[in-house]
């Protein structure tokens, strides 16, 4: 295939795309295909001659379709949102066409000043002062394990880069048992140790760290010689909702100068509507902060906004500069390569500016107002039904329940069937967690594209199936 064979494919692929998004409801949202069926259809080798690009396309349809869990699904309730809006596409085919490598400013001077401008924009939106300076990573799993290594180096008096940690205190990271494995995984990658990673317990509906337990922890680790190092606090954890009390926890670690970082990796994208921000009052006083464009909002996979108070403190523990990644006679340059874990990095900003024009403030607070509400409101069907329970509140559009019939026994079992029927039915997605040692059923509206008729035929469907068990 040349240049010039891509107005035909590239209008194939366009009229694909408009067919696939008008056609999602005739779908099941969750893939059906067996372990290993995919697989089998694909050839052990690879071809040594080329092949005809219809042969491809029609293998796309036959082969890598039917293995596919529709992510843009109206009825995705699963998980959290990957929205995926017609500009941010649009935004990502033009990406994808030009390919730049955005590592530098001088490697593409537009990707970096608008990403400057955009990640501003968006501060604005989210109601964040202006001491927040914002990049684009590619997830919050990166922008955490990009906090947690500045907790260490901070912690450490910049040392821990050069001398290592064999030599030093062993650190302690304070966290809830509500927060996201990506902050585990952080705490491994930055060679901290899952030891080090402090469980504070909580407390509360909205499951909130204990800001009474967790300075008594520090206080504890302090006595012992070990060394405080970090926070890490949530806004709208994944289980369940958790939402610390930001303000509150802040203050004790500002007491012991720990550095603070906010996952709000998902809720993030309702603080557009300023009717949400009680959720993460005291946000403002936070070192680090990270929400996902990618989920809520339409930037499609992957934009992450990482905000933080001092990119100095970023750059320090992350920035390399060897002679060929120097840019000479241009002062007061931002070059992002040197806030983020990777070098390379692609022209994220494009997907927001395109998202941000195309659809306004306006039109994206509507769509996650009425998330929220027709979530609440079927969270209210629930409790009113004689055969279930709200487990935990709605927290924005996230709630969890059980299906509890009367004398019925062993109910983690029995709602771990019903996930697996209405996955296997196909017309929702859903799925389960454990709250209190209970497995509940997870339910979150988010999808773009969602209606207020979706999310009623949430309802009639499980009602539907539960009622078959």
């Amino acid at each position: 295939m040349r240049w010039s064979d891509f107005p035909k494919w590239g209008k194939w692929a366009a009229d694909w795309a408009a067919n696939y998004h008008a056609t999602l409801r005739d779908r099941p949202v969750r893939a059906q295909t067996k372990p290993g069926e995919i697989a089998a259809q694909l050839p052990a080798s690879p071809p040594d001659a080329p092949q005809p690009i219809e042969d491809i396309l029609a293998d796309f349809e036959r082969i890598v379709m039917p293995g596919m869990t529709h992510w843009q699904h109206p009825r995705f309730f699963a998980y959290f949102p990957s929205n995926a809006s017609p500009a941010a596409v649009l935004a990502d085919n033009l990406i994808a066409a030009t390919s730049a490598q955005c590592m530098l400013w001088q490697t593409s001077p537009a990707a970096t000043e608008m990403e400057t401008r955009m990640m501003d924009w968006l501060r604005q939106a989210l109601g964040l002062p202006q001491g927040f300076h914002g990049v684009i990573q590619d997830s919050a799993s990166s922008a955490t394990l990009a906090a947690v290594l500045t907790m260490r180096e901070r912690a450490l008096n910049w040392d821990g880069n050069k001398s290592g940690l064999p030599s030093q205190k062993p650190l302690r990271i304070y966290a809830s048992a509500e927060v996201h494995t990506s902050i585990d995984r952080a705490i491994w990658i930055a060679g901290i140790g899952e030891a080090n990673l402090v469980r504070i317990p909580t407390t509360g509906p909205l499951r909130s760290m204990d800001p009474v337990a967790l300075k008594a922890a520090i206080e504890a680790d302090r006595a012992a010689g070990l060394l405080p190092a970090g926070l890490i606090a949530c806004t709208g954890g994944t289980g369940t909702g958790a939402c610390d009390d930001i303000a509150a926890v802040l203050d004790v670690a500002e007491e012991f100068n720990l550095y603070t970082h906010v996952d709000a990796a998902w809720a993030g994208s309702a603080m557009i509507c300023p009717e949400f921000r009680d959720l993460w009052q005291g946000v403002d006083r936070a070192d680090s902060v990270v929400l996902n464009p990618h989920k809520w909002l339409g930037t499609q996979f992957d934009l992450s906004a990482h905000f933080v108070r001092s990119p100095e403190d970023l750059t320090r523990t992350l920035a390399i500069q060897p002679e060929y990644l120097k840019t000479h006679g241009a002062d007061g340059i931002i070059n992002y390569s040197e806030w983020s874990v990777p070098l390379g990095r692609r022209f994220r900003a494009l997907k927001l500016w395109f998202l941000l024009r195309a659809y306004g403030l306006d039109g994206l607070r509507n769509m996650i107002r009425n998330h929220v509400t027709w979530s609440q409101a079927l969270a209210e069907k629930f409790r009113a039904h004689p055969d279930f329970e709200i487990v935990t509140d709605p927290v924005l559009s996230l709630f969890t329940f059980r299906f509890a019939p009367q004398g019925a026994d062993n109910l983690d079992d029995l709602n771990l069937s019903l996930v697996n029927a209405l996955n296997n039915d196909g017309r929702i997605y859903i799925t389960q967690t454990r709250t209190d040692g209970k497995l509940v059923i997870r339910f979150q509206a988010g999808q773009f594209d969602a209606t207020e008729d979706d999310i009623a035929t949430a309802y009639d469907v499980i009602t539907e199936i539960a009622a078959s068990l």
